[in-house]
């Protein structure tokens, strides 16, 4: 049995898939839209165990700019 050259693609679409209507489409779309509405944080894997979720998180980081805020008015 001969293996089929590596150029030939396997067509495992099904019938019912209309290609033409996937035409036109334009990529990357809403990604300003998404960077925009994302602020992603990589915690490092010492501080992760303490913050089981973005709530948590959130909080952590609510209370330190309260306690930064009145640090600051001290200070003038």
């Amino acid at each position: 049995m001969k293996k089929k050259p590596k150029t030939e693609l396997d067509d495992d679409l099904r019938p019912e898939y209309d290609l033409s209507k996937l035409k036109g489409g334009v990529r990357g779309k809403y990604a300003h839209r998404f960077k925009e509405g994302t602020n992603l944080v990589l915690l490092s894997p010492d501080v992760a165990p303490y913050f089981p979720d973005e709530e948590s998180v959130n909080a952590a980081l609510k209370s330190l700019v309260v306690i930064a805020k009145t640090h600051v008015r001290r200070a003038k």
